[in-house]
């Protein structure tokens, strides 16, 4: 297997290496100022492979930057690169975490560290894996001070949270940005459905109630469903569903980060990523299609049920004919922060684009005991004047 690509940006000025600056299309360096803007133009060391082969020119700039259309690859060419074969792998070093499975892509100076999504302690040991590339990134945004100042603001709005938990913000711990991987899925879909169709109607019934003491017979209108069988097609274009690609973060925290704005996505160039980190896909593209065609039915069967129309709807079989399926592979930025109370490990991320936050918060015993104590004595004081009058 060759060694993994390495994609040097050296410093105009002065030689040191250059990092993407977040919000803008340009590298920065952090000894001279120099930036260097990201482009067909822009200086860097050729990438080569361990081995001293040329570096993969699919990885290197391609054309201009964000770009409302990214190579969309066939499914069936992506399901069946199983034997790692094929021009759209690469190959990467991998740290792996033992506690929450990231799989964190590294260049050769690093070897060891904390995980950015759990801050456990890992090592190097995964050894290169051939993986699918990316097609396509999202850039940073939001630096990191503003990410920490978003979630800085989020930390302020919790209850009862632990002083070292909102003090962790204010001591400026370093947040790191990942690009976390997505698979996208887009597809023409035509649906067969059966079902019924209800329809309300009012019936009358006598009913007896008490009126004036007295036990009287009245009409009342009572709603009852009519059902009748029917059948029809529905079709849609789906367009960029988006599948978290990564068992690093629980779903609820990437569904609370959405909306992205994929209209900004860019040509995948290791430029956006320089001194940044980039965590693999641990979620393969099979597993990820399926979590894909559950959310397309999902659309689908609402679509049915509006053409159903009626009051109610029940639909019996639904059966959808998929065609001109393809994907991507994209990285989306993230900023995220790991603080470990009390023995567990607290994550919290911030939506590298937009600043949405969603992060884990434990509970400040002696707060919510506080709390509760000032309350016993407001309601001791408010009773005891009472009783006073």
């Amino acid at each position: 297997m060759p060694g993994p690509a390495e994609h040097r940006f050296p410093c105009a000025q002065c030689g040191a290496s250059l990092r993407f600056q977040p919000g803008q299309q340009s590298l920065v360096c952090d000894y001279c100022g120099h930036q260097q803007q990201i482009g067909p133009g822009a200086a860097r060391a050729p990438g080569r492979h361990a081995d001293g082969a040329p570096g993969d020119p699919a990885l290197q700039w391609d054309a201009g930057h964000k770009s409302p259309e990214l190579a969309e690859i066939p499914l069936e060419r992506g399901l069946h690169l199983d034997a790692g074969a094929g021009d759209i792998v690469q190959v990467v070093r991998t740290l792996s975490c033992p506690n929450c499975g990231a799989q964190v892509d590294l260049d050769d100076t690093h070897h060891a560290s904390a995980c950015p999504f759990c801050a456990t302690p890992v090592v190097t040991d995964t050894g290169q894996t051939r993986r699918i590339k990316p097609q396509g990134v999202l850039p940073f945004v939001l630096t990191e001070d503003q990410a920490r100042a978003a979630m800085t603001r989020w930390l302020g709005g919790l209850w009862f949270a632990p002083s070292g938990l909102t003090a962790y913000a204010r001591k400026d711990r370093r947040l790191t940005g990942v690009y976390s991987p997505f698979w996208t899925f887009d597809a023409r879909t035509r649906s067969r459905y059966h079902g019924q169709r209800g329809d309300t109607y009012f019936e009358t019934v006598w009913v007896t109630r008490q009126v004036n003491g007295r036990s009287q017979r009245v009409a009342q209108q009572v709603p009852r469903i009519r059902w009748r069988p029917v059948s029809g097609q529905v079709s849609r274009d789906f367009n960029d569903v988006l599948v978290l690609a990564s068992t690093a973060l629980p779903p609820r925290f990437t569904d609370a980060l959405t909306p992205w704005d994929l209209s900004q996505l860019a040509l995948y160039d290791p430029a956006f990523l320089s001194g940044f980190e980039a965590e693999g896909y641990t979620v393969p593209l099979a597993e990820g299609h399926h979590a894909a065609r559950a959310q397309m039915t999902r659309v689908i069967s609402g679509d049915a049920r509006r053409d159903i129309g009626g009051d109610q709807q029940r639909i019996d079989r639904l059966d959808t004919d998929f065609s001109d399926e393809t994907f991507k592979h994209i990285l989306l930025p993230i900023w995220t922060a790991a603080y470990r109370y009390n023995g567990r490990s607290y994550r919290f991320v911030v939506n590298g684009q937009s600043g949405r936050v969603m992060g884990e918060r434990p509970w400040s015993m002696w707060k919510i005991a506080g709390a509760v104590l000032v309350a016993l004595v407001a309601l001791s004081i408010f009773l005891y004047l009472n009783g006073s009058y």
